[in-house]
């Protein structure tokens, strides 16, 4: 079962040795390692420092508050740097003590290089989503961070998919490891209600859009398409229809995304746009429903997509419009 993964994971993490996790996003990994990492602090805060690797700033923050919440009170410090904030900010940040450093591979390597931040002390490495690290080009930058790390000594690594290509790249930055495989690195289809919606033009795709949008069981939907022009033309289509909806992509300020996946999680808008760039990082419970407005341009792609929704075991539906 999934639960007695999750507590295998944990006891793994918890011995100190090497993990693969082979792991859709939904099945409970942020708390896998987690919860060990923060154990240990409590044993020994100055041996066991750590550092997380996430490839996207939503997922970073996300993560970040998961952390500040689980260890309320026991004086373990932790900080989370990502990009689009504020540089000098970030500097005076690592002055203070962190046992926990959270964040994604440029602005870790940012602070690096401007000798804010030091990792000879810090003896634990968490790479998550390292299928999207490497999707992204994160790969130099996530080996630049392990160089640094003279005391490395534990080394977790999640990703949602497993490529025989990243076999090579993956054995070079982790030796003598466990494997465990909550998914078959594939999308989670058991209970993710999956159809194709046939239009023959935009016109008629977009009137279809909206009026599924209209049924009350489209709570909460997240929509992909490709480009950021297009996600935000859409934008434009539904609100004239008068949907509460927004939008995410790469050319928003990092607080503008911030603020709307705010808005997606507490329900005050119903619909969010975006780019792949949310596939990848935003991890929101009870999105009823993902739509590709256009077919994604690889099947690693709708895997991440249509893994947003029916998470945790929850039912959930993907439709991909042709």
């Amino acid at each position: 079962s999934a639960a007695s993964d999750v507590y295998k994971r944990q006891e793994l993490v918890s011995q100190g040795k090497n993990v693969i996790g082979i792991a859709n996003t939904g099945t409970g990994k942020t708390g896998a390692f987690l919860i060990p990492i923060i154990n240990r602090l409590i044993n020994n805060k100055n041996k066991n420092k750590t550092i997380v690797l996430i490839p996207t700033r939503e997922l970073a923050q996300q993560v970040e508050q998961e952390f500040k919440s689980l260890c309320k009170g026991l004086k373990i410090f932790s900080n989370c740097f990502i990009g689009g904030t504020n540089v000098n900010k970030d500097i005076d940040k690592l002055k203070r003590l962190n046992h926990v450093i959270i964040g994604t591979p440029g602005r870790i390597n940012d602070m690096i290089n401007r000798r804010a931040l030091k990792l000879h002390d810090f003896s634990k490495v968490v790479l998550d989503e390292f299928d999207t690290m490497l999707d992204m080009g994160f790969l130099q930058d996530v080996q630049r961070i392990i160089d640094q790390m003279h005391q490395r000594n534990q080394t977790i690594l999640f990703s949602a998919t497993e490529n025989p290509k990243q076999q090579n790249i993956i054995d070079s930055l982790i030796q003598n490891y466990e494997k465990v495989r909550v998914s078959e690195g594939k999308a989670n289809r058991d209970n993710i209600y999956q159809d194709v919606v046939k239009t023959k033009d935009d016109e008629e795709k977009n009137q279809m859009l909206v009026d599924l949008l209209r049924k009350k069981e489209f709570k909460k939907v997240l929509i992909f398409t490709e480009t950021k022009r297009q996600v935000s033309k859409l934008c434009k289509i539904l609100k004239k229809s008068n949907l509460r909806v927004d939008e995410i992509h790469g050319d928003k300020s990092q607080q503008y995304r911030s603020k709307a996946i705010q808005k997606f999680k507490s329900g005050s808008i119903q619909v969010m746009v975006a780019t792949d760039v949310a596939s990848r990082g935003i991890d929101i419970d009870n999105i009823t429903h993902v739509i590709n407005y256009r077919i994604p341009s690889s099947k690693e792609s709708y895997i991440h997509r249509i893994g947003r929704t029916g998470r945790a075991g929850k039912e959930g539906s993907a439709l991909t419009f042709l």
